[in-house]
């Protein structure tokens, strides 16, 4: 089994509604985004996933949050934009551009902070 990786950014602004703290003020954030693919074999160059390719989906998957307030992009403008739903909205999106019968996106890590983020997997 092999695990690819790749790590990208965007930078966007959001507030926690109903957080009991400062972050339910409107503050911005250097986002990152990780994403990881599996598969169970390389192919015939040795490659599992292409990390160049890998990336142009994350990186478009994401696109649309660049430079936004999130809590004014669908579908945070109707849910919490929390590094939680995040990580699960971009995977849902990226999965069907990954799992093509060869390779399976495995799991969305997008850290608020390099300290501190959260995951989504199924």
């Amino acid at each position: 089994m092999f695990e690819v990786t790749v790590k990208t950014r965007f930078s966007a602004a959001h507030r926690l509604q109903y957080y009991d703290g400062k972050y339910e003020n409107l503050h911005g954030h250097n986002w990152i985004a990780i994403a990881t693919a599996e598969t169970d074999d390389v192919d015939s160059i040795g490659l599992g996933v292409d990390f160049v390719k890998l990336r142009e989906k994350l990186d478009q998957v994401l696109s649309s949050l660049d430079y936004q307030n999130l809590n004014e992009v669908a579908p945070f403008d109707r849910q919490n934009p929390s590094a939680e739903n995040i990580a699960r909205w971009t995977f849902e999106l990226l999965k069907p551009q990954v799992n093509d019968g060869h390779a399976r996106l495995k799991r969305v890590e997008i850290r608020e902070f390099e300290e501190c983020g959260a995951a989504y997997f199924e």
